[in-house]
């Protein structure tokens, strides 16, 4: 069997004459650490360990008899297909595939719990569109052991997911040209790279990255260590999800890796520390690298912004460091990156605080408070007939979220902020199979807006449901709800023990809150009928005003019949029409607070006719989180206006979701939010080379200048070309 277990052992820590050996650039210091240090160590693996992050003996024992029965399944699948298309006995008997193993597996630091990334390499004769997602699917549906079977055909690198026997496995296929496949293939050898497509590239990339990340780390254990705890940092602030925007593990051990080679001779409780002051300071987006980047005469593209002017809409290059050498954090956008740099930052001073003996590492690892930081949240239901389609429709519509995130940038020239939330949440009371994720919602800092300014995202969120509805293994029963909620709606299923955390406490400083009437508006549709859901009305919320005058609604052309998740039907029949759908007959009471630097407001508003019914425009306040500072104009940034490629969005539109801001007098604490802008922050001269991969003087002959392009993303529209997804 030629399954590839995580490596075992750690190599030698090296010596200073060594060190030039990682990485391109010089090591920024070569201190070891002191008796600090070392207690502090001590007391970081103590953590971990307590943490629960290492898996047991009988785990890891579990692990790899299903790598052995996986791989012995392949095998006489090959052999299967081998017979079945006429080639000889011998061949039957030579046919062969084997399971290599990539991801936190191989590199050491997976934990209880946590998902195999596997790959099968096939011979060039057994393909994957048929072969490996039907066929393959068709052999593990029928076994015992195998549970929740998803695949993700049309994935940026197709994978079939899985359980077996318990054990979360993720399978991806790649079909190298031999007709037979040794037991023993050397897969970091660029023969394996021959007469394959970009996508059978993507796929070996991940077992071939991993051993190369491995090779480059003067120190494994100490890496891995160091890994594992920024991964479970990662976790608690709400930050590891590659899906979602924001970064994934391979990310996460490529930024670990090079932290690693600048401090070579550091032990964990520093490389944290170091992790964090750099990163801090970084200047995105110049690329995290950890080697030269090959070019190979199999002509693969590679990053490289000089030549790819796609390359250069990347907001957070993380580059692989085996050829062809691929930007690992395309899904990042500005505001993902956003949302990362101000944790980056918590994270630095948590660890100044530790190396002051005045924080213990258990303050480094406290959870984010994400519904407390936003006061309008954008929430996406979705809903399946059973949990096998819950399964399989979920994958596809957290497969593109992050296109939602990008679209609201675009159309809103970067004003309107999103931190999608990488936790999914479950309704247990409905009868369907439910799942939801939220998006926090915030007007850009710093930035004083147009008296009455408005957001207006309907079709932007039309648009995203258009792209969902796509699906080509659609259902009925499959549906997709967005709406917006402020804070004091959010649902009880989203909090521990199902209780409503209480508001933060309020600055005195803040002006006094005022009431209005509030709207839910819904966005719903998929498959064949249109539909949305209906907010459930909790009694501390609704409350009627009668005394505050109707302000004038739009009319929707065509009646649609607003229903339930738990009962979707389309009252009135005929083509489904992808329109915006309000929720009839719903008040809910809110509260507008003016924020210092300005007043946003969420208006709804819809008459349906014969109804007699009216939904009462809502005001809602967007107002600036304050659980961390969330500024980052550290990066630099040049302004660009990408138009919608929708055109405008007007008042025609069936149904309204509008974001509206206007500007407020109150100033009392608009420095509350520090501005790092670029240029502040004062690094020393060998950090600044190595948060810089290209200098000015290089980058002049292919850098745009700021009417054409915009390579910081910081502030506006950062949206690579749409082919790109």
């Amino acid at each position: 069997m030629a399954v590839s277990d995580s490596p075992s052992g750690a190599s030698t820590p090296p010596q200073q004459e060594q060190a030039n050996k990682y990485g391109f650039t010089k090591p920024l210091s070569l201190a070891g650490p002191t008796d600090a240090d070392l207690h502090r160590n001590n007391e970081l693996e103590k953590l971990l360990l307590d943490s629960g992050l290492y898996e047991s003996n009988d785990d890891s024992a579990a692990r790899r008899e299903v790598l052995h029965r996986l791989d012995q399944i392949v095998k006489s699948w090959v052999k299967q297909l081998t017979r079945q298309r006429g080639y000889t006995d011998q061949m039957v008997e030579d046919a062969n595939a084997v399971i290599f193993t990539f991801g936190s597996y191989r590199l050491g630091v997976h934990g209880p719990g946590v998902d195999i990334d596997t790959l099968c390499i096939g011979p060039s004769y057994v393909n994957r569109e048929e072969d490996f997602f039907i066929l393959l699917h068709n052999i593990l549906a029928e076994m015992e052991e195998v549970s929740e079977l998803q695949p993700v055909p049309d994935a940026h690198v197709p994978v079939m997911k899985f359980k077996f026997q318990g054990i979360s496995i993720d399978l991806l296929y790649a079909s190298i040209s031999l007709l037979v496949v040794p037991e023993d293939l050397d897969i970091s050898h660029g023969s394996v790279l021959y007469d394959v497509d970009e996508p059978t590239v993507r796929s070996l990339n991940g077992c071939r990255v991993a051993d190369q990340i491995l090779k480059l780390v003067p120190n494994i254990e100490h890496f891995r260590t160091t890994l594992r705890c920024l991964k479970f940092w990662a976790k608690r602030r709400g930050v590891y999800s590659n899906v979602t925007g924001f970064l994934g593990g391979v990310n996460w051990a490529i930024l670990v890796a090079r932290i690693c080679q600048l401090y070579p001779n550091a032990i964990p409780s520093m490389l944290v520390s170091r992790f964090f002051r750099v990163y801090t300071q970084w200047r995105w987006p110049n690329p995290v690298m950890l080697c030269s980047i090959e070019e190979n005469e199999l002509g693969f593209p590679i990053w490289d912004p000089r030549r790819n002017p796609r390359d250069r809409f990347h907001t957070m290059p993380i580059i692989t460091p085996a050829y062809p050498c691929m930007n690992s954090s395309y899904n990042v956008s500005a505001s993902t990156l956003r949302v990362m740099m101000e944790q980056f930052r918590y994270g630095n001073k948590i660890c100044d605080e530790i190396d002051l003996n005045k924080a213990q590492w258990s303050a480094l690892f406290q959870p984010y408070v994400f519904f407390e930081a936003y006061k309008n949240y954008l929430q996406v239901d979705i809903v399946a007939s059973d949990t096998d389609d819950l399964l399989a429709w979920k994958g596809w519509v957290e497969s593109r979220l992050r296109l939602l995130t990008l679209k609201i940038e675009r159309d809103t020239n970067g004003m309107l902020q999103c931190h999608p939330y990488p936790h999914e949440y479950i309704d247990t009371s409905k009868p369907c199979a439910h799942s939801a994720f939220f998006m926090g919602l915030q007007r850009k800092e710093g930035v004083r807006g147009q008296e009455g300014q408005q957001f207006d995202i309907r079709g932007t969120v039309d648009e995203f449901r258009q792209e969902i509805n796509m699906y080509i293994y659609w259902k009925p029963g499959m549906e997709i709800f967005v709406s917006h909620v402020r804070r004091k709606q959010l649902p009880a299923f989203v909090f521990p023990d199902g209780y409503k955390r209480s508001r933060m406490p309020r600055h005195t400083g803040h002006p006094t809150e005022k009431t209005g009437d509030d709207a839910t508006k819904s966005y719903s549709g998929s498959g064949p009928s249109e539909r949305c859901i209906k907010r459930k009305s909790y009694p501390e919320m609704v409350e009627k005003k009668p005394d505050k005058p109707d302000k004038r609604a739009s009319i929707s052309p065509q009646r649609l019949e607003c229903v339930s998740p738990e009962s979707c039907t389309n009252k009135s029949g005929g083509t489904a029409q992808m329109s915006i759908d309000s929720i009839e007959g719903v008040w809910l009471a809110g509260s507008t607070t003016k924020s210092d630097n300005s007043n946003c407001e969420i208006k709804s508003s819809d008459v349906l006719p014969g109804s007699g019914l009216s939904t009462e425009v809502a005001d809602m306040q967007i107002s600036e989180p304050g659980f961390v500072d969330t500024t980052h104009d550290m990066l630099k940034s040049s302004s660009v206006e990408v138009p919608n490629e929708n055109g405008v969005v007007n008042g025609d539109k069936a149904q309204d979701l509008a974001l509206d801001c206007s500007e407020s007098e109150e100033t009392e604490s608009t420095n509350k939010f520090s501005l790092c802008k670029a240029g502040v922050i004062d690094m020393d001269q060998r950090l600044d080379k190595a948060c810089n991969f290209i200098t000015r003087d290089e980058c002049s002959d292919y850098v745009p200048n700021a009417s054409s392009q915009n390579l910081n993303c910081e502030g506006d529209v950062c949206v690579a070309d749409p082919d790109q997804f």
